[in-house]
């Protein structure tokens, strides 16, 4: 693997699927002796997990998965 004029290199798709690195993941080097490391960045959780986690636990009404379904669908 070369590095680019630009200080580019390309992750082999093996290994970006294996470790879930996929556009737009932010990643740090991290220098170690004679080599660099390469880990993703602990990123803050997303608007959707931010929502998910302040709504857990506060429903007040409990419904079966038949009834759910029963709404989405429309039913009486």
């Amino acid at each position: 693997m070369k590095v680019t004029a630009k200080g580019q290199v390309t992750i082999p798709k093996e290994l970006r699927e294996k470790l879930g690195i996929l556009p737009g993941t932010e990643v740090e080097f991290i220098p170690e002796e004679n080599h660099l490391k390469l880990v993703k960045k602990k990123t803050a959780p997303g608007r959707g997990e931010q929502l998910i986690k302040h709504l857990k636990g506060k429903a007040t009404i409990r419904l079966s998965t038949e009834e759910i379904m029963a709404l989405t669908r429309g039913e009486d």
